[in-house]
């Protein structure tokens, strides 16, 4: 007992450093070792043997238990929940049933009769069935040949010593219980049916332990091959096997920065500034900025990065370093692109001041006046009291200094067409060259004559030719 002791503590110091994780398909061999009682007394038989399952724990009074390590078998997992068992167990028969006398049941012994067996069994497990890793019932049949030595059974321990065998029909009922998936407890009961009468039949109970093993994890990370995606390289059961070298929590072939410990949004990269860019991709790795700007800060908002920006702390333009245009007018149109530089105007009107035109009812007051301009007949001079009228036009269009204006000469039809028309102009140009010498700006008039052409009355009366002998003022801009 004292050796036995020793030899499981040591199997299970070593099971203990084993994988935790294995199954069946991974370690498919397994060797169980422990002890074993026969029971010749409820199968069926007469007395001194009794019914079937008769007293069947009846332990002290029927079974014969050889306290040592006395039974042992190789089982190979082949799949699908199934097992083949090969094994032998030895003992010593002491007990053989009991009689039934006046004075009460008498028990059987005899003299410590030799036992001695080798069986194979195939063993299907419910483990699946219960869903349980620690709880695995079995159920086997199988075959083998015992030997028992042959003897007379009585109260004084009498026997013989010639050993008989004989093949035998077995099944059997198991359950174990894993400590760990490696190792677990024992315990069975199994139904030897001989093929010959001379070999009783009997059950033979076993308890003890079992070690599977066989498993390769050529990386040694604890995940046997079989299931390890990444076999040649030490990794974690979390990723089946696979690393996670800078222990960020993503495996290595899922991170874009395996050597660096990063996030989960950032496919694990870095991000030291906490801005949303990988610090691979920062060009200010140690300072918060915009993803627009390559993870820069941009304090004025102008679109310029502040390691970039000429002023940082003045929006800018992108195209001037991030400093504003100069602008001497004050108008808020960049220099380069005013037109009116140095004197204050409008966005809408590219730097410029405003151009403020006549409105219609100004152009029809200068109209007014303009076909009340009187010329010496057949001549270009005017009469003396168009000279007010010239006046009053003049000073209107001083307050329009931005607007230009077209003076269209018109006559009636009275006389040749063609000298009609050198009249016209002649008439347009006389009020032109009034107009320029009384201040207004020669740039901003024109002059053209139309002859009769353009009649706004009858030629056929007095007062519809006085009509179209006229002076038209016309906005040009």
């Amino acid at each position: 007992m004292k050796n036995l002791s020793r030899l499981l503590f040591t199997l299970m110091l070593l099971v203990s450093f084993s994988n935790v994780n294995a199954q069946d398909e991974n370690n498919p061999w397994a060797i169980s070792f422990g002890i074993n009682a026969v029971d010749v007394y409820p199968v069926g038989e007469d007395a001194p043997q009794g019914d079937y399952f008769d007293e069947f724990f009846n332990a002290s009074g029927h079974w014969s238990i050889l306290p040592s390590l006395s039974t042992v078998s190789v089982s190979n997992y082949v799949g699908n929940n199934f097992t083949v068992q090969a094994g032998g167990s030895i003992n010593k028969i002491t007990n053989w049933g009991q009689f039934e006398t006046n004075a009460g049941d008498v028990d059987v012994h005899v003299n410590d009769l030799s036992y001695y067996a080798v069986d194979g069994n195939v063993k299907y497990n419910f483990a699946d069935l219960l869903n349980s890793k620690r709880l695995e019932p079995a159920i086997g049949i199988g075959g083998g040949y015992t030997w028992i030595e042959e003897g007379k059974y009585n109260d004084n321990n009498a026997g013989g010593k010639e050993a008989i065998g004989a093949g035998t029909l077995n099944g059997s009922l198991g359950l174990t219980y894993w400590f760990t998936e490696n190792l677990g407890f024992f315990v069975e009961s199994k139904y030897k049916h001989s093929f010959e009468d001379y070999l009783t039949k009997h059950f033979q109970h076993s308890a003890g332990f079992t070690v599977k093993f066989g498993g390769t994890d050529s990386d040694g990370d604890g995940i046997y091959d079989k299931d390890d995606a990444c076999p040649e390289v030490f990794g974690l059961e979390a990723f089946n096997g696979c690393p996670d070298t800078d222990g960020d929590g993503i495996e290595d072939s899922k991170d874009a920065c395996p050597n660096e410990a990063g996030l989960a949004e950032l496919n694990g990269c870095p991000d030291t500034d906490g801005d949303g860019v990988i610090d691979s991709e920062d060009d200010c790795p140690e300072v918060k900025g915009l993803k627009s700007l390559n993870g820069c800060p941009d304090a004025d908002g102008d679109g310029v990065a502040d390691k970039d920006d000429k002023c940082p702390n003045e929006a800018g333009a992108v195209a001037n370093d991030g400093c504003p245009w100069p602008d001497a007018d004050g108008d808020g149109v960049a220099d380069k692109d005013d037109k009116c530089p140095n004197e204050a105007g409008t966005v809408a009107n590219n730097g410029c001041p405003e151009v403020v035109l006549p409105t219609q009812e100004v152009m029809d007051k200068l109209n007014s006046y303009s076909r009340t301009i009187l010329f010496n007949t057949g001549k270009s001079n005017f009469q003396k009291q168009s000279f007010e009228v010239l006046q009053n036009i003049t000073a209107i269009l001083k307050e329009y200094p931005d607007a230009s204006f077209s003076l269209e000469g018109h006559t009636d039809s009275v006389g040749a067409k063609s000298s009609n028309q050198i009249l016209s102009e002649r008439r347009a140009n006389s009020v032109r060259d009034y107009l320029i010498a009384n201040g207004i700006a020669a740039k901003r008039l024109t002059a053209k004559g139309f002859g009769e052409v353009a009649p706004i009355d009858s030629n056929a009366t007095r007062s519809g030719r006085a009509n179209n002998r006229r002076t038209d003022i016309k906005l040009v801009k």
